[in-house]
């Protein structure tokens, strides 16, 4: 369309060109020639250039289509394959469908198979039960019949029957898991126990409610009674013990159930000796001056103990408490230092159990400061002190401990646990406590009362110093399942019924002998 609109104005300008030389024919007529001439050149030139471009056009237009018509063919060829393709797996699920369906009729046909022949066996099961159950009725009339004995009276007596059989093995299988308790728990409680009283040894300070003061000769005797025994007099006053003047030479007995007062009055004595100045003003000066001091060295005593067992944060007026427990017996055994063993026992088992470790030495230390003061207040000594120990803010658990060691109430934590076995421990080790002989007898009388309290029961002898006691069984009438319920229920009763250190072993023994003579 360029090409044509170029002719056009090339013809346009030659027809004016022509016009003018029209106007001016004077123009030469050479030139209009020449422009004809030219004219006409261009205008073949231009249809040449138009023809040309016409068949490039046309050329271009053929590979285009050309180009199309293959990309279309490729892909007409492309989606008869992919057809192809999804002809071929439709072929092939459709033979998989036909295939599972024969196997569903297969199944189908099985099942239904099954069924009639379940249906068969449960009818035939239904009658041989029938018949059973018959047969069961018929023999349970003939049972009754044969026996004398009609069905319901038949189960008791089956019942009573199977529940002694069951008790037996229950009996049997309680000793058996006993056993395999005791070889493991025994074991491993008493190699902590031995461990933490292997890591804890001290030395063992008996006491009385009496003390002796030895005097350089029978003149200071009349000294210290005075003139009509107003020194004396004084001396009892201001301490609150008796002095005991006897015929035992060089020597006066100082008696008071406060070992504070006692040792007060013991050291005073030893002082107004020293100092030869024996009257009822300087005793009175003495005595007081002694009290004071005894109080620091009580504290310190306290501090003391706190600070071997690393315990920090506790209250002043507890710490006092301590220290005064070294002026306490109990059994002939020294209260602190009965206390102290036990903190190291249970702080040394509870680090073995993993458990508070400082907790425990603290509730051992204290569980017996109630003893300072049971004299002064009323109540056992683990109430008076769980209530001095709940009036200075200790920790719940130690209060628990306090008041648990002795069985008060009921364990709230393993700490108190272990308070309750080193206080077990600390007094049963031998030498620790001293008791009286009627005690001692009691003890062990009692111990073989309990024994014999039982069915076959033959013999029984406490010995270990009322450790062990051993009960002899008679043959005939306990076996040997019975034999190890006994011992179990003995220790049980022992439990109950009595108070002891440490703990008691029971020991049943059931033997056979049967002898003949060859004659």
């Amino acid at each position: 369309m360029n090409l044509m609109n170029i002719v056009w104005a090339v013809a346009a300008a030659i027809a004016g060109l022509a016009v003018g030389m029209l106007t001016k024919r004077g123009m030469a007529e050479s030139k209009i020639r020449e422009a004809e001439e030219g004219a006409k050149r261009i205008l073949k030139d231009a249809e040449r250039d138009a023809e040309t471009k016409k068949k490039e056009l046309l050329l271009e237009a053929k590979d285009k289509l050309y180009q199309q018509r293959s990309d279309f063919e490729k892909e007409i060829k492309d989606r008869r394959a992919e057809l192809n393709t999804l002809e071929k797996r439709m072929i092939q699920k459709e033979e998989y469908l036909d295939k599972k369906a024969d196997s569903f009729d297969k199944r189908e046909g099985d099942l239904i198979r099954k069924e009639k022949e379940a249906a068969n066996r449960e009818r035939l099961v239904i009658e041989k039960e029938k018949r059973y159950d018959d047969g069961l009725a018929e023999q349970a009339k003939s049972l009754e019949r044969i026996a004398g004995m009609s069905s319901e009276e038949a189960k008791k007596e089956l019942l009573a029957r199977m529940e002694e059989a069951a008790m037996l093995e229950g009996a049997k299988m309680v000793k058996h898991i006993e056993d395999e308790a005791k070889g493991t728990a025994d074991k491993k409680s008493r190699e902590i126990m031995a461990l933490a009283i292997q890591r804890y040894a001290s030395d063992y300070v008996a006491e009385s409610t009496t003390s002796l003061v030895n005097l350089p000769n029978d003149e200071m005797k009349g000294r210290i009674i005075g003139r009509e025994g107003r020194n004396i007099r004084a001396l009892e006053a201001a301490t609150g013990i008796d002095l005991i003047i006897d015929d035992t030479p060089q020597a006066v007995i100082v008696s008071g159930f406060d070992p504070v007062r006692r040792e007060i009055a013991r050291i005073s004595i030893e002082r107004l000796m020293a100092d030869g100045r024996i009257h009822p003003g300087r005793i009175e000066e003495v005595v007081d001056k002694v009290r004071k001091e005894l109080e620091d060295a009580m504290r310190e005593e306290g501090e003391k103990a706190a600070f071997d067992l690393a315990l920090h944060g506790i209250h002043p007026e507890i710490i006092k408490l301590v220290g005064r427990l070294k002026y306490r017996t109990s059994y002939g055994q020294n209260v602190l230092m009965h206390s102290r063993e036990v903190a190291f026992l249970s702080g040394v088992m509870a680090s073995e159990l993993g458990v508070d470790t400082k907790l425990a030495k603290r509730a051992g230390l204290l569980h017996d400061i109630g003893k300072a003061v049971d004299h002064e207040i009323e109540g056992t000594h683990s109430s008076i002190g769980c209530d001095l120990a709940k009036k200075y803010g200790e920790n719940q658990k130690v209060l628990n401990a306090i008041m648990a060691h002795h069985g008060d109430e009921p364990f709230s934590c393993v700490e108190s646990v272990l308070v309750a076995a080193a206080d077990a421990l600390s007094a049963a080790r031998p030498g620790a406590r001293r008791e009286t002989l009627e005690t001692y007898v009691k003890r062990l009388e009692k111990l073989e009362e309990v024994a014999t309290s039982f069915r076959g029961v033959e013999k029984c002898y406490a010995i270990q110093a009322g450790r062990e006691i051993r009960v002899i069984v008679k043959p005939e009438d306990v076996d040997d399942i019975s034999a190890a319920q006994i011992s179990r229920e003995i220790a049980k009763k022992i439990e109950e019924e009595m108070a002891y250190p440490g703990q008691i072993k029971v020991t049943v023994i059931r033997e056979s002998r049967y002898v003949e003579f060859a004659k």
